[in-house]
């Protein structure tokens, strides 16, 4: 019988074709979506808010003409119809990520060198962020907090969030309470790529903002990727993925678990666990079958155990983590005894779990470090989303006559050596005898 996860040992072909094809498995996009978004974001651009009621009846069959802002009442309202166990829970998934991000905040900062010259930096946060939240076939009110908290924290001063219309009321009701419980500013009913083209440019109803963050599917992602430049963004999210170095001590149905919690996701999302143990890794395989079988999204999940879903034996621990590296994981589970003693040895990843005791899940909802992290091996040059992402930083240059002097001369020699001489003249001119006199 042909297993839901395959097991690869290392040196064989299998492994290396396996490695790869997880490793490499963010493409850079589809070119049939690409021009379909195109498409949506100039008719936004154009039209403005008729475009963006359009095309929410369009996709998601969903009239909002009149009714495009949710009220402040409305979320307030939200807040507290949800039930109290509900509520109680994102109060303390709100409070547990404020205060690991509060962590995160820096001032600014200012000294003067030896020459006499005031350096230094002036962070200050952006003031207006769009927030995209997920919404269709399930809807994120972690996603809410993740994102917005780090917001309010660094001091924006209006989050706007958008979220595409749903008939799932109970879902849409935890999103709109996680929205006042977070501090949205301004809510929307709409999402898709016509709401990332609305908060790049703006609409009558819609604010233009400075940056646009959060989750979405293919089609938010590529609306993102081409309005970078009008506004920031944070990244190009690919599927969830999750890798779990496991040794002997590990259990099988702990590791499938983790495994099967990133497997339900999506399709495209990835599922590795890297173990030293032949016995570890078959009993890892059973338990993927039995679990899978219980589980509502199993279609999903054994069709992402399929893509990018393995089991991989090698000989070492340390063979384990450059297999880790390899992948550059979003979540990396350490199920192993004393995790401590191989995180120096973690190169790339977004969140590093030490311990058999910590699963993935934990941080996706209250641990406290946010849960957007960098996919598809973009872990080898991005972190995770912060408070560091809603500030922006100025450099201040400040200085009188005697630092010009000291550090003048070495200005005009390289302007020259560039062959730039306007640049070296706005110096000379202020080194002449006849200028000086000390400011």
């Amino acid at each position: 019988m042909t297993r839901a996860i395959d097991i690869q040992r290392a040196g064989g072909a299998g492994f290396r074709r396996r490695l790869l094809a997880i490793a490499e498995r963010a493409g850079t996009g589809d070119g049939d979506i690409e021009r379909a978004v195109r498409v949506i974001v100039e008719a936004v651009r154009r039209g403005g808010d008729r475009a963006l009621v359009a095309a929410t009846r369009r996709f998601d069959r969903v009239d909002v003409s009149g009714a495009l802002e949710v009220s402040r009442a409305e979320l307030a309202g939200a807040e507290k119809s949800i039930d109290p166990a509900s509520r109680r829970a994102l109060r303390l998934a709100a409070r547990r990520i404020r205060e690991f991000h509060r962590r995160q905040r820096q001032p600014s900062w200012r000294y003067r060198d030896r020459s006499g010259l005031l350096l230094g930096q002036k962070i200050e946060p952006l003031e207006r962020v769009g927030v995209y939240v997920p919404g269709g076939r399930a809807s994120y009110p972690s996603s809410v907090l993740m994102n917005v908290i780090p917001a309010k924290v660094a001091g924006v001063a209006q989050v706007v969030a958008v979220s595409p219309p749903t008939p799932k009321e109970g879902s849409y009701l935890a999103v709109l309470a996680a929205a006042s419980i977070a501090g949205v500013d301004r809510f929307f009913r709409v999402g898709g790529a016509q709401a990332v083209a609305a908060l790049a440019f703006g609409t009558k109803t819609l604010p233009r903002v400075d940056k646009i963050v959060g989750p979405g599917n293919l089609y938010v992602q590529t609306a993102k990727r081409l309005v970078f430049g009008r506004v920031g963004i944070d990244n190009f999210a690919a599927a969830s993925e999750v890798l779990v170095v496991a040794d002997r001590s590990a259990r099988a149905e702990w590791v499938a678990a983790d495994l099967l919690s990133q497997a339900e996701h999506d399709e495209y999302a990835a599922a590795v666990c890297v173990t030293v143990s032949g016995t570890l890794a078959r009993a890892v395989a059973n338990e993927v079958e039995r679990q899978l079988a219980e589980l509502p999204r199993r279609e999903t999940a054994r069709r992402s155990l399929a893509r990018f879903g393995a089991i991989f034996v090698v000989d070492s621990l340390r063979e384990a983590i450059a297999v880790a590296n390899r992948i550059a994981p979003e979540h990396l589970e350490l199920c192993v005894e004393r995790p401590e003693r191989w995180l120096p040895d973690v190169r790339h990843a977004g969140a590093v779990f030490l311990g058999a005791h910590v699963p993935e899940a934990l941080g996706d909802y209250v641990a406290g470090p946010n849960h957007v992290l960098p996919t598809g091996a973009t872990a080898r040059f991005s972190s995770p989303l912060g408070v560091y992402d809603f500030v922006k930083r100025t450099s201040i240059i400040g200085g009188t006559d005697r630092a010009l002097r000291k550090l003048g001369p070495t200005v005009v020699r390289l302007a020259e050596l560039e062959g730039l001489e306007a640049h070296a003249r706005s110096v000379k001119v202020r080194l002449r005898p006849s200028n000086s006199r000390r400011h």
